[in-house]
């Protein structure tokens, strides 16, 4: 069984090395949930207001297209923090919709709960700011893949991240996140095995 306290804390200490005192102070606030495939943690149009960590599953953010198409932005699988940032830091509904695509175990952070830790530590401040400075060259990463890579090395770069991604989720999703049509997504598979 993986010891889900030890990974986060390893996760944080990656970006800020938080003491024990300090992170058990964000533990304090956070709320594991268990939450099942197919259930929308942030809907399109609602203000934002959790930080989210997720530990085990696979979720997707995605926009809705006037056309009803759905176009899927980032795969969030463990160990990582999402949230609909602009949502929460601006106070405006978010443009994007999350939802799980598999049974998940989440943790959930207040943040408002977040926002007074960074108050009143030093640490959990410092965790933040390199946690958004990590955000910032993560966008400027995806778009350039997104800018520079064709449709088959994007679906490489993917199965190097998530190998199992056939397993977990379904085509469309994944032709999705890749910004190709199903169709295109079944060629690059047949020629790639």
């Amino acid at each position: 069984m993986i010891d889900y306290y030890e990974v986060n804390y390893d996760l944080m200490c990656s970006f800020y090395p938080l003491s024990r005192k300090v992170y058990d102070k964000l533990f304090a606030i956070a709320e594991l949930k268990e939450i099942k495939a197919g259930t929308k943690l942030v809907s399109i149009g609602e203000v934002s207001r959790k930080l989210f960590l997720i530990n085990k599953g696979v979720l997707r953010s995605y926009l809705m297209m006037e056309n009803g198409k759905e176009i899927t932005k980032t795969l969030f699988t463990p160990i990582e923090f999402f949230a609909s940032f602009t949502s929460m830091l601006t106070n405006t509904p978010s443009e994007f919709t999350y939802e799980t695509l598999t049974d998940c175990h989440i943790y959930e952070i207040n943040y408002e709960a977040f926002v007074e830790l960074c108050n009143t530590n030093t640490e959990v401040l410092k965790f933040y700011s390199r946690y958004l400075e990590f955000l910032f060259i993560e966008g400027e990463s995806a778009f350039i893949a997104i800018s520079s890579m064709n449709a088959k090395q994007r679906y490489l770069k993917l199965k190097e991240r998530i190998p199992n991604i056939e397993n977990l989720i379904p085509q469309y999703q994944i032709a999705s996140y890749l910004n190709i049509t199903p169709v295109q997504l079944s060629r690059i598979r047949s020629k790639l095995y």
